[in-house]
């Protein structure tokens, strides 16, 4: 018998009724992600195992190395094959981590392979994957419509021309790919060298100069409308935590006019500026009827040798533990004093402030969207079964989690369908274990409609994708 069968997760009858009936066959709405457009753009064509499993890949990267592996077999020159093997020698030592499931997940699903991974399987494994990656199937456009997925949001930079969502949207592909605005370089101003290059090909883009902030604002502003033109309804800010200090904008007209030669800001006026300059964003998101993505709490380039050696976003993250909710509160009223209050989601790196920020964001639901402030679902180190039932018990608790919107992806993998499998698995289980406690009504035509639009549904509505 395969390791994961039909009822994997599913631990009551409950529970594979609600997961077969009303989740397993849903649609997928991948509204976050750091898919690469020109993968989609190009249908890429994978040329090993290795590629599609390991390239990008921190989680994997992560443990590999302490598992005691180099660093040639994660970022490094090693030969592909040679990288299989060192993950394969790893996966094994991966018992009670998610990556272990996700791994075997990936191989069923995606190989039709339900071999133990382990050194012995490897060169089954590979020979056979790689086989089956020479199909039209396994090619990023056949992935995307096996697992029916309806939407792709990817992570870009407003500086981008976004030629390659021209080239998808023209390419017939039926699933839409459409932009994220992440303009978090823009709040640098405590770095101006880097603020700088990245300003000037702000102006570049936007077809302007930019000498001072009046100037800089507007051309963000025209990348934001270019960005809903091409099929944007997100934003997306990865920060430590929220930014707040109430401020003029004469104050922050100096700041940015300082940055601009050359003179770093202050914490006090990077605090002041990233405020204001977060603030405008919010606001041109509520005039679109957006959604304002919120990533906090990660701890990031921890270790500076390894920064210094292989670069950023390379698995030395971490959580962090920074506060979060008093900021985040004034932020969001500073906003909703003048109703201009965008639709939000909030994803925490750290879920020992789940309940605290969950009832926080309660403060701020005026009954015109339903679900307006969300807590997302668990992001990067919380997303595998403990995070997800801590966020998806916190939401529960402190809010309703009817209208959640779900699981995303989150990744660079074109192989990370299957989380979207396995938070479904954990949803049914979630309530199905419910309904046989009698803790909630055993009524499949109340529970099981909540289910499906959690997987589905609701983020289509949310983000606007269904209209």
């Amino acid at each position: 018998m395969a390791f994961i069968d039909e009822d994997f997760l599913l631990q009551s009858d409950s529970a594979r009724e609600l997961f077969y009936r009303y989740a397993k066959d849903e649609p997928i709405c991948d509204y976050h992600c750091h898919l690469p457009p020109q993968d989609v753009a190009s249908n890429r064509q994978f040329q090993n195992l290795s590629e599609i499993w390991l390239e990008g890949d921190h989680y994997k990267w992560r443990a590999m190395r302490s598992n005691g592996i180099g660093e040639a077999y994660c970022t490094g020159e090693a030969d592909p094959y040679e990288k299989h093997l060192a993950w394969c020698r790893t996966v094994p030592n991966t018992l009670r981590n998610p990556l272990y499931h996700w791994s075997h997940l990936e191989l069923q699903r995606y190989f039709g392979i339900d071999l133990l991974i382990n050194e012995d399987t490897a060169p089954e494994i590979w020979q056979e994957a790689n086989a089956k990656l020479k199909s039209e199937a396994l090619r990023a456009h056949g992935i995307l419509s096996h697992f029916k997925v309806r939407v792709v949001g990817t992570t870009d930079d407003p500086t981008d021309p976004l030629e390659h969502h021209r080239t998808i949207a023209q390419s017939g592909l039926e699933t839409r790919v459409v932009p994220t605005f992440r303009p978090d370089p823009g709040l640098q101003v405590d770095d101006p060298k880097g603020f700088n290059l990245w300003v000037d090909a702000l102006g570049d883009v936007a077809g302007t100069h930019v000498d001072d902030l009046d100037d800089f604002l507007r051309a963000l502003k025209s990348r934001h409308d270019f960005f809903h033109q091409m099929g944007g309804r997100l934003s997306d800010h990865g920060l430590k935590r929220c930014y707040y200090a109430e401020t003029s904008r004469e104050a922050v007209s100096a700041i940015f006019r300082r940055a601009r030669h050359g003179q770093a800001a202050s914490a006090e006026e990077k605090e002041q500026y990233a405020f204001y300059l977060m603030r405008e964003v919010g606001r041109w998101n509520a005039e679109k009827d957006w959604a304002m993505q919120f990533h906090i709490g990660a701890m990031r380039n921890n270790n500076t040798r390894k920064l210094n050696e292989v670069g950023p976003d390379t698995g030395f993250d971490s959580m962090g533990d920074y506060p979060q909710n008093h900021a985040m509160s004034r932020f969001f009223d500073s906003m909703d004093r003048t109703g201009q209050l965008p639709k939000v989601v909030i994803y925490n790196n750290n879920n020992t402030h789940y309940y605290s920020m969950a009832s926080m964001l309660g403060n701020f639901m005026d009954g015109s969207v339903a679900g307006k402030i969300q807590l997302g679902s668990g992001w990067w180190h919380l997303d595998q079964k403990e995070g997800m039932i801590d966020q998806m018990n916190a939401l529960s608790n402190m809010g309703l989690i009817a209208h959640f919107v779900g699981m995303l992806t989150d990744s660079r993998s074109f192989l990370s369908y299957p989380r979207h499998e396995y938070f479904r698995r954990i949803l049914c289980n979630l309530f199905g274990n419910d309904m046989e406690k009698g803790e909630i009504p055993d009524d499949l035509s109340l529970v099981g409609p909540m289910v499906r639009n959690i997987c589905y549904q609701n983020a289509m509505r949310f983000f606007g994708f269904a209209q």
